[in-house]
């Protein structure tokens, strides 16, 4: 039966988790006006679902991101990487000083996400439909060394147009990977044209409970919602992997990027960086004194 969130009041620190997700949202921005240029309307809308995985879910250890034990994310979606790093820094793996460093020749923050960069980075993602299958085999592999981590896997909805991903998804129930929590970020853009025009993936939460995983759908900008779904998911005793349908709206948090229209990259004009910033701090009850 296909999982929904439970409606009781979730008991974790909801305001916390807002102020994480506020922090990541203005990282990625900040990240964003050094280069001029960066998928920060991606990021503003995964914030929220970074903020429960990086503040709350993940088993990990900020001073050793290699550590044997650890939770892995990846991020098969390497453009996505600005949205990654800023959730790094507010997870206190990378410093908040890399933040200048953006972009630039030999900075650790490329970009496009490189593994061999970046700590904490776990996969070198962007040719997109092949992190769930790495997630898949990284899962595998903790399962025979009877380990105890998670393989969380940040994936799209267009990546739901490549075979492999299906692939991916089909193998992983075969082989019963409970230990595997996959995301979907639906936002609905791609580089050619809205997702659901380039090739229709609804019903996309049938679809997953089809091939055998166990599956939520949640408002990927509503923490309690997200809270719920990921406890549910870490909690089941199922055996089967588990997916996190998440709908997102790109520019969340800042209402003029809201409001624009949507292509896969939003352009932010050199004079609008600032405002973006102002307009985030209204909307999360931020004076200016507080970020001084």
């Amino acid at each position: 039966m296909m999982g929904t969130p439970a409606q009781s009041v979730v008991s974790d620190d909801i305001e916390n988790l807002r102020h994480h997700a506020y922090r990541i949202r203005r990282n990625a921005l900040l990240m964003g006006e050094v280069q001029g240029q960066g998928y920060v309307g991606q990021a503003l809308g995964i914030a929220d679902v970074l903020a429960v995985a990086y503040c709350r879910q993940l088993n990990m250890r900020a001073d050793d991101p290699e550590w044997e034990g650890r939770d892995r994310f990846l991020l098969s979606i390497g453009h996505y990487a600005i949205a990654l790093y800023a959730a790094l820094i507010e997870a206190g793996v990378i410093s908040a000083d890399e933040i200048d460093n953006y972009g630039s020749d030999d900075s650790m923050l490329p970009m496009s996400g490189m593994a061999a960069y970046t700590p904490g980075m776990e996969i070198t993602g962007g040719s997109l439909g092949h992190g769930l299958g790495i997630g898949v085999g990284m899962a595998l592999g903790l399962k025979r060394k009877n380990s105890g981590s998670r393989i969380y896997n940040l994936l799209s909805d267009g990546e739901l147009n490549e075979g492999s991903t299906w692939e991916a998804v089909a193998s992983a129930a075969h082989w019963k990977l409970d230990n595997l929590i996959a995301i979907v970020d639906v936002n609905d853009q791609q580089a050619d044209d809205r997702s659901s025009t380039v090739l229709n993936y609804e019903p996309v939460a049938d679809k997953w409970q089809a091939f055998g995983w166990e599956t939520w759908r949640v408002d990927g900008n509503d923490l309690t919602a997200l809270v719920e779904a990921f406890d549910q998911a870490v909690n089941s005793t199922s055996d089967k992997p588990r997916v996190l349908i998440c709908d997102t709206l790109m520019g969340r948090g800042v209402p003029f990027l809201e409001s624009r229209d949507k292509t896969h990259f939003i352009r932010v004009d050199e004079n609008e960086w600032s405002l973006a910033l102002q307009q985030l701090d209204e909307v999360y009850g931020i004076s200016a004194e507080e970020q001084s």
